[in-house]
C-alpha cells in the first residue's frame, strides 16, 4: 500500500511540478525542470548535522488573494505578522540549541533544523512539506534530503485543518509529525494519519470540559461560533453531541469563514444580536477571529459571557483592554502554563542588523516598532482585506518613519515577548522533546535488544526508518525540566489536563487571566474542579452569574409547554389546573393534590381544604341553636304552667300523662336539633338520628292516643248505641308499643350499618363537607317511615274528630298542627335535596325546629291562653258539663261527651 502511494505521489509531482519536453523526437532523453519555486520564508540550520528536524509555524496570519487576472498559478504571499507564531519557531530554535549543548540526551549527535511559515493556510503548508521532502534546487525530487542532511521528523503545522494537510503527505513515508496545536480529534484515527502524535490534548477532552463546565454553571441554551476549517468543524460537531447528551440546546451555530468575507461575518453578527443565548462557545484560533471580533466591538455587542477555547484563551491580540468591555469575563481552557528557562533572554537577542537578508526578522521590526527598516522590500503592515466596518482596502506599502536600530525591545508590549503564559509555546517545547527524547531511545538500542522483528534488531543513526523511530514515538515517556509527566499513548495521545481561565481586569487596567479551575481528562473519566476561593467575573449588569435560556424558567404554579418545532429549552409556561400544583420552578407536571388538599390560589402549594360544617360560632348555627334553645324553655314554660295548674279541668282533660310527654319530646326533638350543629362525629351522627326519630315517636304516638280517644268520642257522639270508651290504659299501651317498635328499629339499624361521620368531597373541590354517611337507606327510611305512619293516623282520627262539639276545639287544633307537620316535612323534602354542604343541614334543622314550634304553638298555646288569661273558663261546667239529651242544640264537650240516652247520662269518657 505504501509502494502504491509513492507512485500515485511521484506521478502527482512530477504532473504539477516539472514539465515534459515531448517536442523532440521519440529517441530524446526526456527531463524534468521546474516551473518554478514556491516563496516560502524561514529559518535553516542544517550544516554540520546529524539530523534535521523540520518545523511548520504560523508567523504570518494569511495569504494575500491572488491577482484574478493572473491565469498561471503562482505561489501566494503572506501579510498580518504573528508575533505569537513568531515566538513559537523562537521556541523552537532554542529548544535545540539547548538539547544539542545538553549531554545526557543525543550524546555526540546534533539536530539542526528547517523552518518555514505556513501563514496560517493549507497552501503554504503544503508547500513546506514538499519543500521538506524534496527541496527547490534538484532537478529530480530526492526524498527526506533537502538540506543535505537527514529529515527525522516535521513539527508543526500549527491549526488543525494545518496539520491534517501535512499529515497527508507525510504518512505516505511514515515520517514522525508531533502537533503542538492541533487539536482536533479526527487526528487520533490512527488508521489516517498513523504517524501523527501532539503534545496538546484532543478535543475531545476539551470539549467534555467545555459540557462539564456548562452543566456546572446551569446553562440550559448555548450558542456555538466555530472556524471554518478541520479544528471549528469537527469541535462543533462534538460540542452539539455532547450538548445533546446533556439536555443542554442549541440556540444557533455559526461558522467564521476562514476566507474573510463581510457578508458573512455580518450574518455571525446577527445571530448573535437576535439570539437570546448569552453565553456563547467561541471554537477557533485568534487568528481567525480577528475580523469577528472587530465586528463586535463595531456593533457594541455587550452582555454576552464567552466560553474559550484552548486557542485563544491566552491570546495576547484578543486580550487587550479596549476589548474587555466586550469580552470581559470570558472563561476557557488553557494548557498548564509553564517556565521555560533562557527563553526570556533567547527572544530579547534579535535584530536586523545581524542578518541582512533576514526577512521575518526585518519585519518583526518594522511591525513592533511601526517603522520602515532602510534599504528593505519587507512590505510594512499590509492588509489586503476589506475590513468589516467597511473602509476598503488598506494598502499601505511602507511606514513613513524608518527604523534607526536604537528601537528598544525592553519598552515593547506585545505577544512575542510576553512570557507570562507559555501555554502552546511550551507544548512546541515538548513537541521537540519528544522527538529528541524517541531519537535518544532509539540511539541506546542494543543489538539483540531491539524492538524490531525477527532478530530483535536495532535501528541506527543517521540512516534508520522513519517508521522505526514512530515504533518509540508511540510509547514514549518523559519528564520535563518543569517536573510534568508526559506520556503519549500508543494513540500518540497525552492527558488532558486543562486550566480553567477567567478574564478580569488588574490594577493597571490590563487583562489578567485568572485561573479559577482545572479539569482533567482521562480514559475514564472527566473531572471537573472549580477553585472555591476564586472570584469570578461575569460581563453582566449585576456581575453575577449570567442566564442564557431560550425561555425564562417556569415559576411555580406553572409547568412547561412543548413548542412544536423547537428545541425542548423553548416552551411556554403553561397554569397548573385546579387541584393541581407545581411547587419547584420549571417543572414539566403539575402534581395532582392528594384528597383532603386542595391547590392555592398560586397554584404552588397544596393546601388542606376548607373543612365546611355549620358551626356554632356562625351566624346561622348561632341563630338555629338560639330558636332551639328558646323552643325548649317554651315546652319548659308550658310544662310548668300545666305542672302548676294541673288539677284544673282543662289540664286534667283528655289525659293529662300524654300532654306531659308529648311536652318531653318536644323537648327531645327540639334539642336534637343541636346534634346536627358542630363538627360531625360517628357519636354525633347517631346520637341525632335517634333521638329524632324517638323523639318525634314519643310524641306522634302520644298524639296519637289523644286523636284516637277523641275519635271515640265523636263516634260515641254519633252514635245512638253505646260503645265501649277508651280506658287511659290502652293509651299508654298504644304509646309505649310504637315507642318499643321504634326502639326495635333503631337497635336493628345501629347494628346492620350505624351513620358516619364522612368527607363529601364530591359537590366541591376547594371544600369538604364534614357530614354524617346515613348508612342502611333502608333502615333510616323504617325508622322514619313509622313516624310517618304514627303522623298520618293522628291527621287522619283528628280531621275525622275535628267537628267533635266541644267548648274546646282540642280535635282541630291538633288537626292544624298535624297540618303544619306535614307542611314543614313536605317542604322539607325539595329543599333538602336541593342544597349542599352545611345549608342542607341548616335545612333539616329548620324543618325539625318548625314542625316542633307548629306542634307546640297548636297543641298547647290555645290552653295556656285560657289558663293563664281565661281562667273563667277553666271550670268543670265548662270544660265537662252535661246536658239534656232531648236538647241537641246543646254541643258537647270533648272532655265530658253527656249523652243522655233513655234518659241516662253517659258518663264522661275523656277524663284521667
Amino acid at each position: 500500500m505504501a509502494g502504491q502511494k509513492k507512485v500515485l505521489f511521484l506521478g502527482l509531482l512530477a504532473f504539477l511540478w516539472a514539465g515534459v519536453d515531448i517536442e523532440g523526437k521519440e529517441d530524446e532523453e526526456e527531463t524534468c525542470r521546474l516551473l518554478g519555486k514556491f516563496d516560502l520564508n524561514g529559518y535553516v540550520d542544517a550544516k554540520n548535522h546529524t539530523l534535521i528536524i523540520g518545523g511548520i509555524f504560523p508567523i504570518h496570519s494569511r495569504i494575500i488573494p491572488a491577482n484574478k487576472s493572473i491565469l498561471e498559478p503562482v505561489s501566494a504571499k503572506c501579510e498580518g505578522f504573528n508575533f505569537r507564531g513568531f515566538r513559537w519557531m523562537k521556541t523552537m530554535i532554542h529548544t535545540l540549541k539547548e538539547i544539542n549543548e545538553r549531554k545526557d540526551i543525543l550524546p555526540n549527535i546534533t539536530l539542526g533544523y528547517q523552518i518555514f511559515d505556513n501563514c496560517f493556510s493549507v497552501p503554504k503548508t503544503l508547500e513546506a512539506v514538499l519543500v521538506f521532502l524534496t527541496g527547490q534546487e534538484e532537478n529530480k525530487p530526492h526524498f527526506r534530503n533537502s538540506t543535505g542532511a537527514y529529515l527525522a521528523g516535521v513539527v508543526g503545522a500549527g491549526g488543525s485543518s494545518l496539520s491534517i494537510a501535512a499529515s497527508r503527505i507525510l504518512v505516505l513515508y511514515d515520517l514522525p509529525q508531533v502537533g503542538y496545536a492541533s487539536t482536533c480529534p479526527t487526528l487520533g484515527d490512527k488508521y489516517q494519519f498513523p504517524t501523527f502524535i501532539r503534545t496538546v490534548p484532543s478535543d475531545i477532552a476539551q470539549i467534555r470540559s467545555v459540557v462539564n463546565l456548562i452543566f456546572h454553571f446551569g446553562w440550559p441554551w448555548i450558542g456555538i461560533i466555530s472556524s471554518g476549517d478541520d479544528y471549528g468543524k469537527y469541535a462543533s460537531s462534538y460540542l452539539r453531541e455532547n450538548l445533546q447528551a446533556k439536555k443542554t440546546c442549541l440556540a444557533f451555530s455559526e461558522v467564521i469563514p476562514k476566507i474573510y468575507s463581510k457578508e458573512k461575518i455580518q450574518k455571525v453578527i446577527d445571530t448573535i444580536e437576535k439570539s437570546t443565548a448569552r453565553v456563547i462557545v467561541l471554537y477557533a484560533s485568534d487568528l481567525d477571529l480577528g475580523p469577528l471580533v472587530m465586528a463586535i466591538v463595531h456593533h457594541n455587542i455587550t452582555g454576552r459571557t464567552w466560553i474559550a477555547s484552548e486557542a485563544w484563551i491566552t491570546s495576547a491580540a484578543l486580550a487587550k483592554p479596549e476589548y474587555f468591555p466586550y469580552f470581559g469575563g470570558t472563561i476557557g481552557f488553557a494548557v498548564p502554563r509553564a517556565d521555560i528557562p533562557g527563553l526570556k533572554e533567547f527572544l530579547y537577542d534579535i535584530h536586523p542588523s545581524k542578518d541582512p537578508t533576514d526577512v521575518l526578522t526585518i519585519e518583526f521590526w518594522q511591525t513592533a516598532f511601526n517603522c520602515t527598516w532602510p534599504n528593505s522590500s519587507v512590505p510594512y503592515n499590509t492588509d489586503h482585506r476589506v475590513d468589516v466596518i467597511g473602509q476598503g482596502d488598506r494598502l499601505q506599502a511602507m511606514s513613513d518613519e524608518f527604523c534607526t536600530g536604537q528601537e528598544k525591545l525592553e519598552e515593547l508590549q506585545n505577544t512575542y515577548l510576553d512570557v507570562s503564559q507559555l501555554r502552546i509555546t511550551n507544548n512546541v517545547r515538548q513537541a521537540v522533546y519528544a522527538l529528541a527524547y524517541a531519537l535518544d531511545r532509539l540511539s541506546r538500542c542494543e543489538e539483540g535488544h531491539g524492538p524490531y522483528i525477527p532478530g530483535n534488531t536495532c535501528a541506527y543513526i543517521p540512516d534508520f526508518e522513519p517508521w522505526q523511530l514512530m515504533y518509540y514515538m508511540k510509547t514514549l515517556k518523559f519528564t520535563t525540566q518543569s517536573g510534568r509527566r508526559i506520556e503519549i499513548d500508543e494513540h500518540g495521545e497525552v492527558i488532558g489536563v486543562y486550566e480553567i481561565l477567567n478574564w478580569q481586569l488588574d490594577d493597571n487596567g490590563e487583562i489578567a487571566f485568572v485561573k479559577v479551575g482545572r479539569c482533567m481528562h482521562t480514559v475514564s473519566k472527566n473531572e471537573l474542579v472549580m477553585k472555591k476561593d476564586a472570584t469570578i467575573f461575569w460581563n453582566t449588569e449585576s456581575s453575577e452569574l449570567p442566564i442564557s435560556v431560550c425561555t425564562e424558567v417556569c415559576p411555580p404554579g406553572t409547568r412547561k409547554g412543548v413548542r412544536q418545532g423547537e428545541p425542548v429549552c423553548c416552551f411556554d409556561c403553561i397554569p397548573c389546573l385546579d387541584g393541581y400544583v407545581s411547587e419547584k420552578p420549571g417543572q414539566k407536571v403539575c402534581t395532582e393534590c392528594g384528597e383532603d388538599y386542595w391547590s392555592n390560589a398560586q397554584k404552588n402549594k397544596c393546601v388542606l381544604k376548607e373543612m365546611e360544617f355549620l358551626a356554632y360560632d356562625e351566624a346561622l348555627g348561632f341563630t338555629l341553636v338560639t330558636l332551639s334553645i328558646f323552643g325548649t324553655l317554651m315546652v319548659m314554660a308550658v310544662t310548668l304552667v300545666y305542672v302548676t295548674h294541673r288539677h284544673t279541668p282543662l289540664v286534667s282533660a283528655n289525659d293529662r300523662l300524654l300532654s306531659f310527654l308529648i311536652q318531653a319530646s318536644l323537648v327531645i326533638t327540639l334539642l336534637s336539633s343541636m346534634l346536627f350543629i358542630g363538627k360531625p362525629h360517628n357519636w354525633s351522627c347517631i346520637a341525632r338520628q335517634m333521638a329524632l326519630a324517638l323523639g318525634f315517636t314519643l310524641c306522634l304516638s302520644c298524639i296519637l292516643g289523644k286523636t284516637t280517644t277523641l275519635f271515640l268520642a265523636y263516634r260515641i257522639s254519633k252514635s245512638k248505641t253505646r260503645l265501649l270508651s277508651m280506658r287511659p290504659l290502652y293509651r299508654k299501651i298504644m304509646v309505649l308499643t310504637s315507642v318499643l317498635v321504634e326502639i326495635g328499629i333503631c337497635t336493628a339499624y345501629l347494628v346492620w350499618e350505624p351513620p358516619r361521620a364522612y368527607k363529601n368531597i364530591d359537590n366541591q373541590n376547594v371544600r369538604i363537607f364534614l357530614e354524617c354517611d346515613e348508612g342502611s337507606v333502608e333502615f333510616l327510611c323504617t325508622m322514619f317511615g313509622l313516624d310517618v305512619f304514627l303522623a298520618l293516623l293522628c291527621f287522619l282520627t283528628s280531621f275525622v274528630a275535628r267537628q267533635l262539639p266541644d267548648n274546646y276545639y282540642e280535635g282541630k287544633c291538633i288537626t292544624f298542627g298535624m297540618l303544619v307537620f306535614f307542611i314543614v316535612w313536605i317542604s322539607f323534602v325539595p329543599a333538602y335535596l336541593s342544597t349542599k354542604g352545611k345549608f342542607k343541614v341548616a335545612v333539616e334543622i329548620f324543618a325539625i325546629l318548625a314542625s316542633s314550634y307548629g306542634l307546640l304553638g297548636c297543641l298547647f298555646l290555645p290552653k295556656c291562653f285560657i289558663i293563664l288569661l281565661r281562667p273563667q273558663r277553666n271550670t268543670e261546667e265548662t270544660v265537662g258539663g252535661r246536658v239534656p239529651a232531648v236538647d241537641r242544640s246543646i254541643q258537647l264537650t270533648s272532655a265530658s261527651v253527656s249523652s243522655e240516652l233513655n234518659n241516662t247520662t253517659v258518663s264522661t269518657v275523656l277524663n284521667d
